[in-house]
């Protein structure tokens, strides 16, 4: 059974790896058509969980039933702008305080404000 589990674990994890590499947490750098560089930068989670287990059998035969699974995130993070002139800034995306949250969770009463306007005509 040891060498049965480590087989799977082995191989689930190889594969892992060739999921989550470090060009998936800083990505490639992108170059503006006035030289900006912007080199974008992500989140990575994974989960794994694998098992296995000897059934037992009238034949003399040795029974090993396994499986494992895994789960990526790759959730975009920030960007770091480096400009021209050297100056570099980082523009974080998402954050409690981004505009883009805020437009979300804005949107359910701006649909209400325009059933008012609606129903009040």
């Amino acid at each position: 059974m040891a060498d049965n589990l480590k087989g799977l674990l082995s191989s689930s994890m190889e594969k892992i790896r060739d999921l989550v590499d470090v060009n998936a947490i800083i990505g490639d750098p992108i170059t503006s058509p006035d030289g900006t560089i912007i080199i974008p930068v992500s989140k990575v989670t994974f989960g794994f969980v694998s098992g296995g287990s000897d059934i037992p059998a009238k034949a003399p035969a040795e029974i090993f039933a396994g499986g494992s699974g895994a789960g990526v995130t790759i959730k975009p993070q920030a960007f770091i702008v480096v400009k021209t002139d050297g100056d570099v800034t980082l523009l974080e995306v998402g954050g409690e305080n981004s505009v883009i949250d805020g437009l979300i969770t804005g949107i359910p009463d701006l649909i209400n404000k325009v059933k008012e306007i609606f129903n009040k005509e």
